[in-house]
């Protein structure tokens, strides 16, 4: 069994919940429609709907609210959400460090893609939305990862990038980010917003970190805390 305190050399964030201050970039939007998909929400995490079926719910719960739906619209909405307290520090310390950082998001892509910005991460992968060429929101969201299958998209940046399991840690807030932890790589849970995330994490026996300071995952992977 491998060192839990021995160095990355690969660490990949989760967004929603880890690297900001927002449970999901698709609730940010639902509360600026004022709409509320929570019915639907359980029915995907028991693994009733898919992930294009739930994101086609929450686009045509909006649009009963107001259509056409501008991109502008949908970029504004997330105006008001703050990174994770401690995170642009934790993610330059580890590229100080020479790990190579990623985000695999089951977000918004229109989100995710201005915080990689924001905080210069190395790859960044996310699900999102079709516009149309006047960039109006259409009825299909774009789903390039499953929210409960992430280990096959960081399987694939490992072996994209030379990169070994041994030396990646995954990090994520809810029990469908625990697919982030690829056979011979560590995870560390971050901040669970549910109890059933809470008790996932406790069940797969990973460390979790339950301050909302990201620093706080420094020392599990051997680093100490940022300064």
């Amino acid at each position: 069994m491998s060192d839990n305190a021995s160095k990355p050399s690969v660490v990949v964030f989760d967004c929603d919940g880890v690297l900001v201050d927002a449970v999901s970039s698709w609730r940010t939007l639902h509360d600026s429609f004022g709409t509320d998909n929570a019915v639907n929400l359980n029915r995907f995490i028991r693994g009733e709907l898919s992930d294009v079926e739930f994101m086609r719910s929450d686009i045509q719960m909006w649009k009963a609210v107001r259509t056409p739906i501008h991109q502008d619209e949908l970029f504004r909405a997330y105006a008001g959400v703050k990174l994770m307290p401690g995170a642009r520090e934790t993610v330059q310390r580890l590229q100080d460090e020479g790990v190579f950082v990623a985000i695999v998001s089951a977000g918004v892509d229109l989100f995710v893609s201005s915080i990689a910005s924001m905080l210069n991460v190395d790859d960044w992968i996310a699900n999102g939305f079709v516009f149309d060429d006047d960039g109006f929101l259409t009825d299909e969201g774009v789903c390039r990862l499953h929210a409960s299958g992430k280990g096959d998209v960081i399987n694939k940046l490992l072996a994209m990038n030379g990169l070994d399991a041994s030396g990646c840690v995954s990090v994520g807030d809810s029990e469908m980010d625990l697919s982030m932890h690829v056979e011979g790589s560590r995870f560390i849970g971050f901040n669970p917003s549910r109890q059933s995330s809470t008790d996932a994490f406790a069940t797969a026996g990973v460390p979790v970190v339950v301050e909302k300071d990201l620093r706080a995952i420094l020392p599990l992977m051997g680093f100490s805390s940022a300064e």
